[in-house]
């Protein structure tokens, strides 16, 4: 898959190494740190802090950014530094360093091309809805395993339960079984 898609004009765009360079350029002594985000198997989410001077102990400004593994090519082998670059594209941006007329880097404008390479927005909008009712299903799920377990479920089987439940792979089909056999459970055990 390429990286850009020719239908995005990426020259009205400047690359996020523009931005660091204007950056250090107006603060020399300033610094620039990312830290790695909680994270799933297939999801990196990376915070970008940039600070004017050495010794701030808080940032001028923050940038955040998330990008999945295996999405387009770079993201095939370079997924964590992908995203670290387009976080400090980001944290920039926030300072005022786009380096071009437009706020996005042009990795940000790539990834939107990636995007629209690998699925179309209807496409994305559906499985972001699939995404999003999946959660709520195992969100419920876990929220009746607490219950049983006030109401004496095994913490062992809970556990094992919980680790399933919370699995991004699992199905909601499968995690409205396991919540329909919690619920038969708590019958069994009505207080």
């Amino acid at each position: 898959m390429p990286k850009s898609d020719p239908s995005l004009p990426l020259d009205d765009y400047a690359p996020v190494a523009d931005r660091i360079e204007l950056f250090y350029s107006k603060f020399p002594e300033g610094r620039i740190t990312t830290k790695l985000l909680p994270r799933t198997h297939v999801e990196i989410v990376v915070k970008a802090f940039v600070y004017r001077q050495s010794g701030d102990t808080l940032p001028a400004a923050t940038g955040l950014a998330s990008e999945r593994i295996g999405d387009g090519d770079v993201n095939m082998y370079a997924c964590l530094e992908n995203t670290e670059t387009s976080a400090i594209g980001r944290a920039l941006a926030n300072l005022g360093f786009a380096a071009s007329r437009k706020r996005p880097s042009r990795e940000e404008m790539e990834k939107v091309a990636r995007v629209r390479g690998s699925l179309t927005f209807r496409q994305h909008h559906e499985f972001r809805s699939h995404l999003r009712a999946h959660a709520n299903v195992a969100e419920d799920a876990l929220q009746l395993l607490s219950t049983a377990q006030q109401r004496g479920f095994s913490p062992q089987r809970a556990s094992i339960l919980t680790e399933r439940v919370s699995h991004p792979g699992m199905s909601a089909s499968r995690v409205r079984k396991i919540e329909a056999s919690l619920r038969a459970w708590m019958r069994r055990h009505e207080v």
